[in-house]
């Protein structure tokens, strides 16, 4: 959505294709970071966005059974944002798709599920697409699958994917939020127990990290069990557990970590989780994705509006956005190693205390160095900028003048 409309700001004839037929789904990663707030206010969509139901997050914090400590601290970030929101990711989408839908040459087709790529050769040439039964031939002088860790286009093209093993998989689900109850998002670690609740306002969408494949556990055990396990590690819920009436109401995230050796090839470029899936640890994918896109809209606009986009401008896209990536999966593989694996057990017992080590104790004694991992959750290694063309106050009319004509896009 971001590169379809940076792209149709840029004067390129631009399809976005969504298999679904609206945005109203349950996404577990609703966070918006401090850097993705800035590209929005670049793109004059700032305004547009304040007036959405969002929580604002200044302060990431951990519980541990020794206490309550500071792990990030936004507000000491540069930029004139110094938060993290949470909103309902339909409310974002829909926000980009109406600033997008007035650019000439724009076009979203929902309930469009691309199902095949066209070729000429060796080089992609556009999509089949299935809508309302029937089949839907597209050509473009590229296609870009942003079609997430399970990417058709992505199977099509035939990429090879790289994939690292990861100790853990996600429960997800919701349970009531009280005014007394902490704010913002408040992780919770014990010796043989983590979890993570967002704040969502009225409820928590809560994350319990459970061993990979121990999914089956849960259900021999049954919600009882589940929920006995719960009050042993957040007593405060109380008797909101009860709401937990079956297994069913649990849904699981299958945790994966991977990334393509090679992001592209002739007329097609993969981003954001089809080029590299993110684990849940720091909640960084959506920021990935998006500056992703800035820099494929920045470095390929002008190629495609004159309708030729050479491999290597391809190539200048991954390797731009390489680095960032590969070190914050680094990080991701580091922490599932030393905090999540020593963590997680099928154990219903109730978790044993755990106190805060070293590096904790030290954010807490320098609240400076909390600034340190705010920057790299909610800004990130590499962040994007809205290219110039694409920015607000940068009239249709001129844009016109700086790129006229008109290709596929």
């Amino acid at each position: 959505m971001v590169l379809g409309l940076i792209l149709a700001r840029a004067g390129v004839r631009t399809t976005v294709l969504e298999k679904h037929a609206d945005f109203l789904r349950d996404f577990r990663g609703d966070t918006v970071h401090a850097s993705t707030l800035t590209l929005l206010d670049e793109l004059g969509l700032g305004e547009r966005f304040a007036d959405l139901p969002a929580r604002w997050v200044e302060k990431l914090t951990v519980e541990l059974d020794s206490g309550t400590y500071g792990v990030a601290d936004l507000t000491r970030l540069p930029g004139p944002h110094r938060h993290i929101a949470l909103v309902p990711q339909w409310d974002l989408l829909n926000v980009i798709a109406d600033a997008s839908s007035p650019e000439s040459g724009y076009e979203l087709i929902m309930e469009a599920a691309v199902t095949d790529l066209l070729w000429d050769g060796s080089r992609v040439m556009g999509v089949i697409y299935t809508r309302n039964g029937a089949d839907h031939r597209l050509e473009a002088d590229l296609v870009v699958g942003c079609d997430g860790r399970s990417s058709a286009v992505r199977e099509r093209a035939g990429l090879s994917l790289r994939t690292f093993g990861v100790p853990m998989d996600v429960l997800w689900f919701r349970l009531p939020r009280l005014a007394t109850d902490p704010a913002g998002i408040v992780g919770r670690i014990s010796r043989s127990n983590l979890l993570i609740m967002i704040d969502r306002g009225d409820y928590y969408q809560i994350g319990f990290v459970i061993r990979k494949g121990s999914i089956a556990t849960l259900h021999d055990q049954g919600i009882e069990a589940f929920r006995n396990r719960l009050r042993s590690i957040v007593p405060w819920l109380g008797d909101r557990l009860e709401l937990l009436h079956s297994v069913d109401e649990i849904k699981l995230l299958n945790v994966v970590l991977s990334r393509l050796p090679r992001w592209y090839r002739d007329g097609l470029l993969c981003i954001g989780d089809a080029a590299h899936a993110m684990s849940p640890v720091g909640g960084v994918g959506i920021n990935l994705a998006v500056q992703d896109a800035v820099a494929a809209g920045r470095i390929l606009a002008e190629q495609l509006r004159d309708g030729e986009v050479p491999t290597r401008s391809l190539r200048r896209i991954q390797r731009r956005r390489w680095a960032p990536m590969v070190l914050t999966q680094t990080f991701q593989r580091v922490a599932h190693r030393i905090v999540v694996a020593a963590r997680i057990s099928d154990d219903d017992a109730a978790p044993r205390p755990t106190t805060a080590p070293l590096p904790l104790r030290l954010l807490q004694r320098i609240p400076a160095l909390q600034a340190i991992p705010g920057y790299l959750v909610a800004i990130g290694l590499l962040p994007e900028h809205a290219p110039d063309f694409a920015r607000a106050g940068h009239s249709a009319g001129a844009r016109s003048r700086s790129w006229s004509g008109e290709s596929p896009g």
